[in-house]
């Protein structure tokens, strides 16, 4: 299989970087060690220009190829940043640090960006600009957007932006990408019944909000099953009940929060719309009142076709046409460089990294065996994409 053969040697000193960042890991924006050590080492690359400090802790490396003619501009973006999990791997790099561990592979996406940054940096064998781009707070801090409003397209002229996540489960070194969606928009949703509170003893004097969020809670679920095209897909879950403080009182009050997963902005909206009717005409039926705050968060991870196509193409090139997924199925979690992807055109694949704990999971970790494919996927983007005259 065509890993590129100096990918290859840089095998055991990618694990170690990745390794090193597994048993220090740092949260959000907290990345001062992180950031510190990927800027370090994009300067020792030759990285002809290395900024720190967009979206707070990013690093943004520039690497010009031989020529520049072409004016082309395409930016490769890794996430950094870990999770506030307990590790239980016992893998003897394990974290050092309590409540807090790389679940999601963050340090396998940084090592290997840095792997291509190296290997672009002593080859230059493209015509155009390739732009590294490391990010923080991708686990639930919006780091993409963060980054995004600090200037990072502008500043740098980005034309194109294409991203990987491992994914456990798909077999090691194949990859998985579709067209169009592939991750879902992820929102928040708050409702808040009010109603009459009194003795338990009484519920006839009362206007019982338990009672009246308990029916909310399962008339949301028609809102998927007969609101929205069955061809379409929605994730509507309540996923915190909350009311009361004594076993003999009938609140005032009663809190549902829940997540809305989505595929589509048309979908989007009208799940926004119909949870606002059905808890305030439900509430309404019982005498009570309810309202519903949705958040909106990550939009939707979405390819565009085209690069998706080129993209997968590269897939094949680096694992064979065998081992890649044109047409995975989409996932209903969420991705915050579906911001990226909302500014420029791009597409983001998955990376197989085979068995083992799932992400998220106290007892992941990357499968270093994976990281010669990433690193040979982003690396053949850039030569691909701009390829030298």
């Amino acid at each position: 299989m065509p890993v590129i053969n100096r990918v290859a040697a840089l095998a055991d000193e990618i694990t170690a970087w990745r390794r090193d960042f597994h048993q220090h890991p740092e949260l959000l924006f907290a990345l001062d060690r992180t950031s510190g050590l990927v800027a370090e080492r994009l300067r020792a690359f030759g990285c002809d220009e290395v900024v720190t400090g967009l979206g707070k802790t990013g690093v943004v490396g520039v690497i010009r190829g031989r020529d520049t003619g072409s004016g082309k501009v395409i930016g490769l973006r890794a996430d950094m940043d870990a999770l506030p999990i307990e590790e239980t791997s016992g893998v003897p790099h394990r974290s050092t640090v309590p409540g807090k561990m790389h679940a999601c592979g963050h340090d396998g996406h940084t090592a290997m960006l840095l792997g291509a940054a190296k290997y672009l940096a002593e080859t230059r064998n493209f015509d155009g600009t390739a732009i590294v781009i490391f990010q923080p707070a991708e686990e639930g801090g919006g780091g993409a957007d963060v980054m995004l409003k600090d200037g990072l397209m502008e500043r740098f002229g980005i034309q194109e932006v294409y991203g990987l996540h491992n994914k456990p489960g798909l077999p090691l070194g194949s990859f998985a990408i579709r067209p169009g969606a592939i991750m879902a928009a992820a929102d928040r949703i708050t409702i808040t019944v009010t109603g009459k509170g009194g003795h338990a003893a009484a519920p006839h004097d009362c206007i019982d909000p338990v009672l009246v969020a308990s029916h909310i809670v399962t008339a949301l679920q028609s809102i998927a099953s007969r609101t929205v095209d069955p061809v379409q897909s929605a994730v509507i879950s309540i996923t915190q009940v909350k009311a009361g403080d004594a076993f003999n009182v009938i609140p005032e009050f009663a809190i549902l929060n829940g997540t809305v997963r989505t595929l589509s902005e048309s979908v989007r909206d009208l799940c926004e719309a119909r949870i606002a009717q059905v808890a305030s005409n439900v509430a309404a039926a019982f005498g009570a009142t309810a309202t519903a705050d949705y958040g909106r968060g990550y939009p939707v991870t979405a390819n565009d076709p085209g690069r998706a196509s080129f993209m997968a193409d590269v897939a094949a090139e680096v694992s064979g046409e065998g081992a890649v997924e044109r047409a995975v199925q989409p996932m209903m979690g969420a991705e915050d460089f579906s911001y990226m992807l909302n500014a420029r055109p791009g597409a983001y694949i998955f990376l197989g990294t085979g068995p083992g704990a799932g992400l998220h999971h106290p007892a992941y970790d990357f499968n270093d065996e994976a990281a010669p494919y990433g690193v040979s996927l982003f690396a053949r983007v850039i030569e691909r994409a701009m390829p030298a005259a």
